[in-house]
C-alpha cells in the first residue's frame, strides 16, 4: 500500500532539504516557500496559519510576506502549481477524439486523470478547500466540467442520435452521470491520502475493474436521463 504521506518527508518539511541558514536568490526562496507551504496546509489544511509556516521553513513570517503579500494569494500559487500544473491538454483532445467510442475516450481519460491526482498533497488540499470554502474546488470541478464532459456528452449524444445541446441544452441530470462515476474513482485514492485506509497498491487495477462495472450501462442510462429531460413538442397534448 502506498504511504498517505509522501516517503522521505517528514510532515511539514517542505524545504526540499535547502539550507535555511544561507542567503538564497530570488527564485530559490519563493521556490522554497511555495514547496513548503504545499507541504504544509496538505498536512494540517488550509485553515493553518503562516507563523507557523514561516516557523517551519525557518524564515520569519515579514519575509513571507515579501513573497506573497497575503494568505490569500500565497494559495492561489498553490492552485496553479498543484492543480493548473498538472492539467493535461492531452485529455481535452482524448475526449473530443471521434476515432474512439465515447466510452473509451471517457476510460482513457479517467485512467490517467485519476493516476495523475492520485497525490497527497492534490487530495487533501482539494478535501480541505472544499471544508473551509475555498473556491479551489468549485473552480477546478469547472474546468473538468466544461472542456472535459461537456464535450463528451455532446458526442455520447451524437452517438445515440439525440438532439445536440444546441437544440436541446445539457441538463444537470448528465453531467451528474459522469461525476458520479468520476467521484467514485477519486475516492480510491481518497481512502489512503485522506482516511489513511487500507487498500490495494494497484489501484490503476482498481479503477480499471470499477469503470468495466460501470460503463455499460452508461450509453442507455443517458439515453434516458435525456429523453426525460426533453421538451414536450408543441401541441402534443
Amino acid at each position: 500500500m502506498a504511504s498517505s504521506r509522501p516517503e522521505g518527508r517528514k510532515a511539514g518539511d517542505g524545504t526540499g532539504g535547502t539550507p535555511t541558514g544561507r542567503r538564497l536568490t530570488a527564485e530559490s526562496r519563493e521556490r522554497q516557500i511555495v514547496e513548503g507551504a504545499i507541504a504544509y496546509f496538505a498536512e494540517v489544511g488550509l485553515d493553518g496559519h503562516t507563523r507557523e509556516l514561516a516557523r517551519r521553513l525557518g524564515i520569519t513570517q515579514p519575509l513571507l510576506f515579501r513573497y506573497f503579500p497575503t494568505k490569500a494569494a500565497l494559495i492561489e500559487r498553490i492552485y496553479q502549481e498543484v492543480y493548473l500544473r498538472r492539467w493535461k491538454p492531452d485529455w481535452e483532445e482524448t475526449v473530443r477524439d471521434t476515432a474512439l467510442p465515447c466510452l473509451e475516450r471517457f476510460r482513457r481519460f479517467e485512467i490517467d486523470y485519476q493516476r495523475t491526482i492520485d497525490d497527497y498533497a492534490w487530495l487533501r488540499i482539494f478535501v480541505s478547500a472544499g471544508l473551509k470554502g475555498f473556491d479551489l474546488p468549485s473552480r477546478y470541478l469547472g474546468m473538468v466540467r466544461e472542456r472535459i464532459f461537456a464535450p463528451l456528452l455532446a458526442d455520447m449524444r451524437a452517438e445515440s442520435h439525440l438532439p445536440d445541446p444546441q437544440a436541446q441544452p445539457l441538463a444537470a441530470e448528465e453531467f451528474e452521470l459522469l461525476f458520479g462515476i468520476h467521484g467514485a474513482l477519486v475516492y480510491v485514492g481518497l481512502r489512503s491520502r485522506v482516511y489513511g485506509m487500507d487498500g490495494t497498491a494497484d489501484r490503476d487495477a482498481v479503477r480499471a475493474a470499477m469503470l468495466d462495472a460501470a460503463l455499460p450501462g452508461l450509453l442507455a442510462t443517458h439515453r434516458r436521463v435525456v429523453t426525460r429531460a426533453r421538451p414536450s413538442e408543441p401541441g402534443g397534448g
